[in-house]
């Protein structure tokens, strides 16, 4: 399957998360949702966009959104990782691969998913795809700067 485009259907997403809860990405509370794909936890270039996410965790949920963290790895792992990096949102082991393949995230070969993030609206349209395998910081600037104008787009809208 190839990756989702903008105004695809997302598929759903339905987990147990790191934080020990149910994930469901249609039951978000009325927030669109960034969901972000790395491929295994640990790894210097995941551990430093994990970071980079949770240090602007407070940014982006008052942006208005939710956040969720996807990778191939277990969820012993994700739970390791999570605690390590005392994250305030939920990572999500997806081992079967079936939420990367859903997604068409997964590199051909390797079986591990590419570095790609998704804005998801409530009603489970992807509103912006992202992809940097290198550069973390310009992955992280492109989805605030999104979440930012959606906001600001949506506050124009009810004014």
């Amino acid at each position: 399957m190839a990756t989702l485009k903008v105004g695809e259907r997302a598929p759903e997403i339905d987990a147990v998360a790191s934080d020990g809860k149910r994930f469901v990405l249609s039951e978000q509370g009325g927030l669109c949702t960034v969901v972000y794909f790395y491929p295994k936890a640990f790894t210097p270039g995941c551990t430093a966009e994990t970071r980079l996410f949770n240090d602007n965790f407070n940014e982006i949920l008052l942006a208005g959104a939710n956040i969720v963290g996807i990778s191939t790895d277990d969820l012993d792992t994700q739970c390791r990782f999570a605690g390590d990096l005392s994250l305030r949102f939920p990572l999500i082991a997806d081992k079967d691969r079936r939420i990367a393949t859903a997604y068409g995230v997964l590199w051909p070969l390797v079986g591990v998913a590419q570095r790609y993030t998704f804005v998801v609206s409530p009603q489970m349209l992807v509103e912006a795809v992202f992809h940097h395998e290198l550069s973390m910081k310009q992955h992280r600037d492109d989805v605030l700067r999104f979440v930012h104008a959606r906001f600001e787009a949506q506050r124009g809208a009810v004014i």
